[in-house]
C-alpha cells in the first residue's frame, strides 16, 4: 500500500497523474480540473481547500515533466 500523499508531493502526484492521464498534455488542463483529478487520486489525503495557484503550478510543472519524459524515445 502507498503512504499518503499531500499538495506538497509534487513529484509522486506528478508520476501518478502522467500514468492516469498519459492522453493529456499538462499545461492544457485548467486548475480546477487539475484540483479535481488530485484530489481523485488514489492516497491523496490533503485538504482540497489548501490547495493555491502556486501549488497546481507545481503539479503541473511535475506532471509535464513526466509527460516529457514519456514521450523521450
Amino acid at each position: 500500500m502507498g503512504r499518503d500523499i499531500e499538495w506538497t508531493d509534487f513529484l509522486e502526484i506528478g508520476i501518478q497523474l502522467q500514468e492516469k492521464y498519459p492522453e493529456i498534455e499538462p499545461y492544457s488542463v485548467r486548475f480546477t480540473d487539475l484540483h479535481r483529478y488530485v484530489t481523485e487520486l488514489p492516497g491523496f489525503v490533503g485538504d482540497p481547500a489548501k490547495s493555491n495557484e502556486s501549488i497546481l503550478e507545481a503539479i503541473q510543472t511535475a506532471w509535464n515533466e513526466e509527460y516529457e519524459d514519456a514521450k523521450a524515445p
